[in-house]
């Protein structure tokens, strides 16, 4: 098998972040793997792919030369000499599943968005029938691929997107005397919800909760909406909240904090709070995506419902009323990580999907 694994882009972070993981996997099962990037974006993600020994071919165009983009994947696939396609993302997978067939070639599509363009979507449900196996990289994720694209059982399955590090940096936990650190990872985004939780830090100003020590509140990623967020801290009056911009070390990031939150309005997976449970960090998150099976109530974290500043508040107010709890549910969670999403887990599952496909293929 020679797999041309397609992706939209190499920025850092989302669905290019695992790249090195899955190729390891298929590699091991005895897939040859090249990376083909439709367009290099930030070119974040290109450094572990490269040290992961995946060269990776990028394409400089940009997000909406759809036909450029197509004619060159066409040539490229061909004349590496594919025997399958993988497809991972919207773009790079309506290309699959157009180029795909006409070369003869097997489709394998990964979704990970919770969300999709209207367009998209009905481009994809159009499609569908040309893949030989769709794979969701969650739960909820699996369940709205059938729902939305229409795809039959025989050719959905699901493989979680996470193999959990032992290697991990573990968070140093509280001590009296020390500010409670509360972090999140991600692009500053609608989706993410970072309004909601500065709603959520206002609403326990307003309400006159005083902790036991300090708040500090850090927010790690870039996207538009920084100006706007930044103004919404400022004037709600608070001081500790802060944008640090892109971190290039999420592992430091995350074991400099006490506490992680993620307060998305819709998720996939969601690594970076994976990472954080990882990390030996209580999480607390919208019930949205995998986070409402992954964040364990009241043992690892707590969940609340997306949009709901209300909730989010009493959620955060829990957690902080008594800052040396969370060691217990810090240590909980990275144990749960580390034996649900174990390397062996995450392998057994792709050599599964590797077997399929060569019986599909067959």
């Amino acid at each position: 098998m020679r797999i041309a694994y397609v992706i939209n882009s190499i920025e850092g972070g989302g669905a290019s972040q695992p790249v090195p993981a899955i190729a390891r996997v298929l590699r091991e099962a005895g897939a040859e793997v090249r990376v083909f990037a439709l367009t290099p974006r930030d070119r974040r993600g290109l450094p572990a792919m490269v040290a992961a020994g995946l060269d990776p071919i990028v394409r400089e165009g940009g997000g909406s030369d759809h036909i450029a983009a197509a004619l060159w994947l066409r040539r490229q696939v061909r004349d590496w000499g594919a025997t399958h396609v993988w497809t991972s993302l919207s773009r790079a997978t309506i290309l699959g599943l157009l180029i795909g067939p006409r070369l003869g070639l097997p489709v394998i599509c990964w979704q990970h968005a919770a969300f999709l363009k209207p367009w998209n979507r009905r481009l994809m449900r159009l499609l569908q029938s040309r893949a030989v196996l769709w794979v969701g990289d969650s739960r909820s994720v699996t369940e709205l691929t059938a729902q939305r694209l229409g795809v039959p059982t025989a050719r959905l399955t699901c493989w979680p997107i996470f193999a959990a590090d032992p290697t991990m940096p573990q968070t140093k936990h509280w001590e009296p005397g020390e500010a409670l650190r509360i972090g999140s990872l991600g692009r500053l985004h609608p989706v993410k919800g970072y309004d909601v939780l500065i709603t959520a830090l206002a609403r326990l100003k307003a309400d006159g909760f005083v902790p036991p020590a300090p708040i500090e509140v850090r927010i790690a990623g870039e996207g538009a909406q920084r100006a706007g967020l930044e103004a919404q801290i400022r004037n709600a009056g608070l001081v500790g909240t802060q944008f640090s911009g892109f971190t290039d070390d999420p592992r430091g990031f995350l074991a400099d904090l006490h506490l992680y939150v993620q307060p998305s309005r819709s998720e996939g997976f969601c690594i970076a709070a994976h990472e954080a449970l990882s990390a030996g960090l209580p999480v607390v998150a919208s019930a949205v995506g995998e986070l409402a099976w992954s964040v364990r109530q009241g043992v690892t974290g707590c969940t609340v419902p997306p949009g709901d500043a209300d909730a989010l508040a009493a959620a955060l107010r829990d957690m902080l009323v008594d800052p040396a709890s969370l060691r217990a549910m810090g240590d909980a969670a990275r144990a749960d990580m580390l034996e649900r999403f174990s390397w062996d887990r995450f392998a057994a599952t792709g050599n599964a999907i590797i077997s399929h496909i060569r019986q599909a293929s067959a």
